[in-house]
């Protein structure tokens, strides 16, 4: 028996579904970067990775971020299945953010995305 991976260049997908000639909606990489599209996107990400947070609390750790841009954002990380909003009753109402099993899974995503744009070579001239 030969290694799964024997075959397939380092960093391809070892699925024949990969082999694909144009983008499609159901390509594993783009479902990803459709859930972390826009700016300010993998910020929130990253403070929900530290742990739940109310709105207040990601306006506070991201004091440039509008409050339109912060709620579109958080929309958009919901109908990804990226983050889960909690309300709870009262007055007044107590709302936190929280990032979904799958939505803790682009932790390791966003480091693999720090490293490779950390490297001198991926620096754009500026």
């Amino acid at each position: 028996m030969t290694h799964r991976t024997v075959g397939y260049p380092a960093g391809l997908p070892d699925d024949p579904l990969a082999n694909v000639t144009e983008p499609t909606p159901e390509c594993p990489v783009e479902i990803t970067l459709s859930a972390l599209h826009g700016r300010w996107t993998t910020l929130v990400v990253r403070e929900l990775l530290r742990g739940d947070r109310s709105y207040s609390e990601l306006r506070m750790a991201l004091p440039m971020l509008s409050d339109k841009v912060l709620s579109d954002r958080l929309t958009q990380l919901g109908e990804a299945g990226v983050v889960e909003r909690d309300r709870r009753p009262g007055w007044p109402p107590r709302v936190r953010y929280a990032l979904t099993p799958s939505g803790h899974r682009l932790g390791p995503v966003l480091q693999a995305l720090w490293d490779w744009g950390r490297k001198p070579e991926h620096k754009t001239a500026g």
